[in-house]
């Protein structure tokens, strides 16, 4: 695997290191060994699948709080979507900061969003599947979330018509009043 560290700190994109045969390929897409020696998290509690019938589905932007906060690892398994993370940790120099990238089966790329992040994404073709692997269980009760066109974050998004569940639409604007950092 290849880590590639992002403009916001401890977010990294995963690249794998595919070998190829006639028969196809063969990739690791997760190891302790390496993950440990890089200082991430290496705990998954959960596996979680997302399937996404249409083009222009936003899921986001999704956190969960303490002590439920969560680490995700997140691949592209079918289709294409452009992920985006938002750094909600208030201590840190990239607060409020967003980064962006394409995940798609093909290229294979995985996300690697730290503890304090808020994560979404918006799919870019039909029949896009989304598999993640996280740190903690879901809580109800924690799980949080910042509106995905909020202007605190400056998220320039696909232009696609969406479609997005009220519950996505419906989160409080960031600041200054409503959600607070992690």
């Amino acid at each position: 695997m290849i880590f590639t560290e992002t403009s916001l700190r401890g977010a990294l994109v995963i690249e794998l290191e595919p070998r190829h045969d006639a028969r196809g390929l063969f990739a690791r897409t997760w190891g302790r060994r390496e993950f440990e020696a890089r200082g991430l998290e290496t705990r998954i509690a959960q596996c979680n699948t997302s399937f996404n019938k249409t083009k222009g589905t936003l899921r986001g932007m999704h956190f969960q709080a303490p002590p439920f906060a969560e680490t995700k690892i997140v691949r592209c398994t079918r289709g294409s979507m452009y992920d985006v993370i938002i750094d909600l940790r208030r201590d840190s120099p990239t607060f409020t900061r967003h980064f962006a990238v394409v995940l798609t089966a093909e290229n294979r790329k995985m996300l690697y969003v730290p503890t304090g992040f808020a994560h979404g994404f918006q799919t870019l073709e039909d029949d896009t599947e989304v598999f993640y692997q996280i740190s903690e269980l879901y809580s109800l009760e924690h799980s949080r979330g910042v509106r995905w066109d909020d202007p605190a974050f400056g998220i320039h998004w696909p232009e696609d018509d969406r479609t997005i569940a009220d519950r996505d639409r419906s989160h409080p604007d960031f600041l200054p009043a409503g959600v607070t950092g992690l």
